[in-house]
């Protein structure tokens, strides 16, 4: 049975970007890169459900799941080829179903 993938999507590649930058220039490079290997590890465990996940609510208007990662929700859906796609990541402070729909373009 092939291994499930993991695609990040391109709301959720430019804010890895921005949360690596953020923690960088607040934290430090080796704390920046410890964060987003973790959220990388935690995308990994998706598949294999090391990953908790809850669906979304049904008010965001979309079929999908999220968890949290310590200070951020990360939004994910299945693909239609059965592959994970991670949607979004949003800090726990932003409104996130604003964010959420401007993120799944909708």
């Amino acid at each position: 049975m092939p291994r499930v993938q993991v695609r990040i999507q391109e709301a959720a590649s430019f804010r890895i970007d921005e949360i690596y930058r953020y923690t960088r220039d607040r934290w430090g490079g080796q704390q920046a890169d410890r964060y987003i290997a973790g959220l990388f590890d935690a995308f990994d465990g998706i598949a294999d459900h090391r990953t908790p996940s809850r669906p979304v609510p049904a008010e965001f208007g979309i079929q999908g799941y999220f968890f949290r990662y310590e200070h951020h929700f990360v939004y994910w859906r299945l693909l239609s080829d059965g592959n994970v796609g991670i949607v979004t990541i949003l800090h726990e402070r932003m409104h996130q179903i604003d964010r959420f729909r401007d993120d799944f373009g909708l």
